[in-house]
Order: structure tokens, then sequence, then C-alpha cells
């Protein structure tokens, strides 16, 4: 075994409030280093050094990419920053981790696609759930016909309702409860529908909230797999309590997953065949070491990430379907 692997450069766009449980606390676990991190409030960008041991400051985006001692390019900015910050920074020679949505819109994820191929380096959006073994031993399970023929899949992540001034909730800023949860929900469907029929999925109907006519607050979304199994995704903003369950079920029993999306804090999965039950408790590590770890293996061994540019174009055609299907305009591009 190869020892000598260097740690990532890593250098963060803004400083959000994801950050650290995204990519400091998992950085530092895993022995990648925090090269630079920049803000256009470099005091602020100064306070979240200090208070995470990141050892440059930049009063802009820019600057971080154009840093030659950074090689791997975190961008959590609000979602219509996506798009445009991971084409420069791919541009730039960067590998780039993006917090998810990739982009704002299926026309900007394939510029971002195109960016990617152009450049020859990593890039991932971070459905991080996907990496946790919690999700891989459900695929497991599935592909191993334990519970027989999959006949249903229903997913959901259901969240309390930010604040009226959160980003979130910004149209202008590819807000929406479909950008921000329910994109889990469909990306999951995504995963296990390509397992079963090496296809994807597609929308038949929407069930929608959106006050405004423009910004969704709840986005359920039926679709139908290409072998016909009935699938439904949740999103909203409109729980009472954070909720991220997961069950698949077939024609001998089923699976469930109490919390999908951040396994690291419920990594039970809950078998029940003919009634018998059984709980397989998973380790508890967190969902975004997994997916760091993944991605330092895309940098350094070449090994392939499911959740590339390729995977990312797939996914926002899917978000963009739900929109068209929901009858709500689909998220403006920003120009920068």
């Amino acid at each position: 075994m190869d020892n000598a692997r260097k740690p990532l450069r890593i250098g963060i766009l803004g400083a959000a409030r994801i950050a650290p449980s995204a990519i400091i606390f998992p950085a530092h676990a895993t022995g990648h280093k925090l090269v630079a991190v920049g803000a256009r409030d470099k005091v602020r960008a100064s306070e979240f050094a200090k208070q995470y041991m990141i050892e440059k400051v930049y009063g802009s985006y820019q600057e971080v990419i154009d840093d030659p001692d950074i090689d791997v390019i975190y961008n959590p900015l609000p979602n219509n920053a996506h798009g445009p910050w991971n084409i420069r920074a791919l541009a730039a020679g960067k590998h780039v981790l993006s917090e998810k949505p990739s982009a704002s819109n299926a026309a900007e994820a394939k510029e971002v696609a195109a960016a990617a191929s152009k450049s020859g380096k990593v890039f991932m959006e971070g459905f991080h759930y996907y990496y946790h073994p919690v999700f891989q031993r459900l695929l497991e399970i599935i592909k191993s016909g334990e519970i027989g023929e999959v006949i249903k899949v229903e997913s959901a992540l259901q969240t309390p309702m930010p604040d009226k001034t959160d980003l979130r909730l910004q149209f202008d800023l590819a807000g929406g409860s479909i950008m921000d949860v329910g994109c889990y929900a469909l990306h999951s469907q995504r995963m296990i529908s390509q397992l079963i029929t090496g296809g994807e999925p597609t929308v038949v109907n929407t069930e929608a909230n959106a006050p405004d006519g423009k910004l969704d607050t709840k986005l359920n979304v039926q679709l139908k797999y290409p072998n016909g199994v009935a699938a439904l995704a949740k999103g909203d903003f409109e729980s009472p309590a954070f909720d991220a369950p997961l069950t698949v079920t077939g024609s001998k029993g089923s699976v469930h997953l109490p919390n999908f999306v951040v396994s690291g804090w419920d990594p039970r999965v809950i078998v029940d065949v003919a009634g018998n039950k059984r709980v397989e408790h998973l380790p508890s590590l967190s969902t975004y070491t997994y997916q760091l770890m993944a991605f330092a293996d895309a940098i350094d061994l070449g090994k392939p990430i499911k959740t590339d540019a390729k995977d990312a174009l797939a996914q926002s055609q899917l978000i963009d379907s739900a929109y068209l299907s929901a009858n709500l305009p689909l998220r403006p591009t920003l120009k920068i």
C-alpha cells in the first residue's frame, strides 16, 4: 500500500454554516489541509479562519481559486452561485467538491459538465449520503434479492420551515424545498432505479406548495422507474421535525433506513422479510467523512465517483422536470 499520499490542499468559498460539518471536521479527521477561505466580508472570513484553523484569508472567491497552493475548491455558496463558481474553479485547473445542487438548472449543469470534461479535474456533487455504509448496504440488500422484486420505493427529506430571510427561501438565489431537501429524496430514487433497471426514473405527477407561485415550500414527486416501479420522493420545509426516511418494499419484504441522509446520526438498516425483522447497525462516522475519502480516492487513485458532473446533469434534469410538472418556474441562472 502506498503510504505517501499527500493531503488535499483545500480552499473554501465563503464562510458558510454548512462548511464545518461538510468539509472542516472531515478534513481534520482525515488529515487534509485547509489552506484558505475567501468571503466578500474579509472580517467574517478572518473570524471563520481563526475559529477553524484555516491558514489564509481572502476578501474574494476568485483569490481562493487563483491561489497556487490550493488544488481543491469546496463550494458551499448559495445555490445560484454553485454553477458559475464551479465553472470558474474548474477552468482554473482545480478539483471541485460542490454542495448540491451543482447548478441552478439543467442548462447550467450542462455547462458545469462541459467545464469538468475540458479540465480533466475531479468534480463531485455533494450527495454525501451515497458514500455512507448505510446506503451502500441498502443497495446490497436490494441487489441480493432478499426482499424479492422491488415494488415500491419511498424517500423523503423534510425539515422545519427556515426563517423567512433564509437564503433557501429566496427564488433568485435558486432556493426552494426541492433544491435544498427534496433533491436528496430524488437522488436516492435515481440511485435505486439505476441499480434495478439501469435507467433513470421519470416524473409522473407532483404535489406542490408555492404560496408566491415561484418558491416551493413543499414539492412531492411521484416517479416511475423504467420497469414500472412506482416511487414517491418527498421534500418539504413544512415538517415539525427533521425526518429523512427511505423504504424499499419488495415482493418478499422490505428494507428501511430511518435516516438515509445523515446516516451517522442513526446508522440502522432495518430488514423485514416474511415477518422476520432484523436491525443491522453500521459504522457511524459522518456521511461527509466518507464523501471526502471517496473524493480523495478519485483525485489520488483515479477511482470513479458516482456523483460526478454527468450524474449532476441527470439530477438537474429530473429537478427541472419536477418543477415543470408542478407549473413552477425553473431557477434562474446567476451571471458573475
